[in-house]
């Protein structure tokens, strides 16, 4: 399995590299990319509600009426939750949402992702970029080289790069992340991956650890 190494401007460079058919050709497992987006979302909440409780309600303890001869229902204080003001049954308390995945379902899940925007051909390759100095207009003429604009895209670095990283931080739809920083719900939310010619080999063998 090939891909063509594309240039700045779009066009074919000549060389090729090669895409390892365990990372790009497998079988997708939706379950699996569902349990790890399911993780990125939840670790994201910050699980701050709260809601008082009938005992943290600050208000009168009296008993609003006798037990028995009102022909009515029995009453107990005002912090009942029948009330308006009341504590509130089974409230919201402060949680921590995140959940553990093992680490080879992980790889499972962003390889399932990988393999269904393969055969979608959503991947690129593109030669490693370099900017003397953080310009978005250069990162907008790669874009449209690309015929990327408007599009949500990822593109895969081999290595922090700063001044790819802020040439791209004022594009909305664009993201510009290193490869061991990638989850599955960043391929996922991507509706076109372009990896950096230098990171394919080292997202590979990352996902094969």
């Amino acid at each position: 399995m090939e891909l063509v190494v594309l240039n700045t401007s779009g066009k074919e460079t000549g060389r090729k590299v090669t895409l390892d058919e365990t990372v790009f050709g497998i079988e997708p497992n939706q379950h699996a990319v569902y349990l790890e987006v399911k993780q990125y979302l939840a670790a994201q909440r910050q699980g701050t509600h709260k809601s008082k409780e009938r005992s943290e309600i600050t208000a009168s303890t009296k008993k609003l009426k006798k037990q028995k001869g009102s022909g009515s229902a029995r009453y107990g204080d005002i912090k009942s939750p029948t009330f308006r003001g009341g504590g509130r049954v089974f409230g919201p308390k402060p949680r921590d949402y995140r959940f553990k995945l093992n680490k080879a379902l992980k790889r499972l899940a962003k390889k399932s992702v990988l393999s269904q925007k393969m055969r979608d051909n959503s991947i690129k390759v593109l030669e490693d970029l370099s900017f003397g100095a953080p310009k978005t207009k250069d990162f907008i003429n790669v874009l449209n080289a690309l015929e990327l604009n408007g599009k949500k895209s990822l593109f895969v670095l081999p290595e922090a790069n700063k001044n790819v990283y802020l040439s791209s931080r004022n594009l909305p739809k664009t993201k510009v992340m290193n490869f061991n920083e990638i989850s599955s719900y960043d391929l996922v939310n991507a509706g076109e991956i372009i990896f950096l010619e230098g990171a394919v080999e080292k997202f590979q063998e990352n996902l094969k650890k």
